[in-house]
């Protein structure tokens, strides 16, 4: 493996990698790094921990420096958009100690934070601006930010903004940046929809990719125990727990409700945990991981979106509590350990309505994770369990009379006959009851139409 210094980067940047401890690039950043200091749109695809954040952001940062002027009111000369709060504030603290010594500066736009102090800051110019869509649609509608001047754009974690829909304010920032621009994209996956948008907004991409979608560290030990019930996983759980008291565990929950619930209940059962979910305020959910960074908070409870920012070398274990809907999320939850060369286990629970989640896991990943405990569901339970949840990827819950769990609630319509079919009937019937209204004069007055019904049900079909 190349060191740094054959990759083009100024001494500028050689000096303060020298200063922060980095002494050779991983794979991604040797392969992207040249792309980048030569111009190119780059397509990059890498799993969680193998160091996108540099490499895009080294390359960024020397070209920047090469640039002469300030930034005027209002601009960026770098904009970089990240799907959470979390993310945004690891790839800013990341870049500010690169920058550390030079006239750059590198500033955060996120929810949850004062609206009017980043005004503020935004009026002062930006050399790069790191910041989640939402917050930056806000401030572009208040006419705090100007786009027009801005040359290079990131979108990292581009599958999970597409996930969190973001899409239409993607296109929005996208039509206010100025032309021509270096557009790079980083994703740890490539749904169909991922090639739609580096098609839409990069110009003729270099593609770089490291390891297949779907494929995890090679330092992560993944196990999965079979259990029927809430109960037994949490008493799995703090088996896991006291058998390792002291190491960084990560654990995750499909809910914010849950993830609280859980946290709770260790926290009543003497285990120093915290929890990090939608649900929480910026300030909560920043005191929880830099407390679990630090190592005061050994056993952190999370969300799938909350966690995605979580760049902790030190963490040891990661115990999937509820399997994710979406099997590409499985990957990143996992790739929370194992970072920066360092070996993680990765220990999956899976109960009997979870049992066509983890088989669409192991179909990704196209491996067969070993078995702790419990017994293994078999591959033809799929279809079935499938059919029962009745829904795809990421998407709506469906099924009409179906309630979470593909459990039916209340009586079929037509009790056993299609639904639509047993409508048509009903409406079909002839009414016996009705009586003809009649005048004055003893005649039958004209029947007149009634505006028909949408039936609520047809409608939810």
């Amino acid at each position: 493996m190349s060191d740094f210094s054959s990759l083009g980067l100024s001494p500028a940047i050689l000096k303060s990698l020298a200063r922060a401890k980095f002494t050779q690039p991983t794979p991604i950043q040797e392969k992207a790094i040249p792309l980048v200091l030569a111009g190119h749109d780059v397509l990059g695809l890498a799993q969680t921990g193998t160091g996108k954040t540099l490499a895009f952001g080294l390359p960024l940062i020397d070209k920047l420096m090469a640039q002469q002027g300030k930034p005027s009111p209002k601009t960026c000369k770098a904009l970089i958009l990240a799907p959470t709060r979390e993310l945004v504030n690891q790839i800013a603290d990341n870049l500010a100690g690169l920058v550390q010594g030079t006239k750059m500066n590198v500033a955060t736009v996120v929810g949850g934070q004062s609206i009017n102090r980043q005004i503020t800051m935004m009026h002062r110019g930006n050399d790069i601006l790191v910041a989640t869509p939402g917050r930056l649609i806000d401030l572009m509608d208040r006419g705090a930010v100007d786009l027009r001047y801005t040359r290079h754009l990131v979108l990292d974690e581009a599958d999970q903004m597409l996930d969190l829909g973001f899409i239409h304010a993607l296109r929005k920032i996208a039509s206010r940046l100025g032309t021509p621009r270096q557009t790079l994209l980083f994703s740890a996956t490539m749904p169909k929809q991922m090639e739609e948008i580096s098609q839409a907004y990069l110009t003729d991409p270099k593609r770089v990719q490291v390891s297949p979608p779907g494929k995890a560290a090679d330092k992560i030990t993944q196990s999965v125990h079979f259990l029927d019930s809430k109960a037994e996983k949490a008493r799995k759980l703090r088996d896991i727990l006291s058998a390792d008291m002291g190491a960084l565990t990560l654990v995750f929950a499909r809910t914010k409700h849950g993830a609280e619930k859980l946290m709770k209940s260790l926290r009543a059962d003497g285990y120093n945990a915290e929890s990090i979910h939608g649900n929480k305020s910026q300030g909560q959910r920043d005191r929880a991981i830099k407390g679990f960074r630090d190592g005061k908070v050994n056993v952190l409870v999370a969300t799938d979106v909350a966690a995605r920012g979580i760049d902790i070398p030190g963490v040891s274990y990661v115990v999937n509590f509820d399997l994710p809907d979406v099997p590409d999320a499985y990957v990143h939850r996992i790739g929370r350990t194992a970072r920066a060369g360092r070996e993680g286990e990765a220990i999956a629970f899976c109960s009997p309505d979870e049992a066509d989640n983890f088989l669409q896991i192991e179909k990704l990943m196209k491996i067969e994770i070993p078995t702790a405990s419990g017994e293994r569901p078999s591959a033809a339970v799929r279809p079935s369990a499938r059919a029962a949840r009745g829904r795809g990827r990421g998407g709506p819950r469906s099924g009409g009379n179906k309630g979470r769990g593909g459990k039916p609630q209340g009586k079929p319509q037509g009790q056993g006959q299609p639904q639509g079919q047993a409508q048509a009937q009903a409406r079909s019937k002839p009414r016996t009851d009705a009586k003809p209204k009649v005048d004055a004069g003893g005649n039958a007055s004209p029947k007149r139409r009634r505006p028909r019904r949408r039936n609520a049900g047809a409608a939810s079909a």
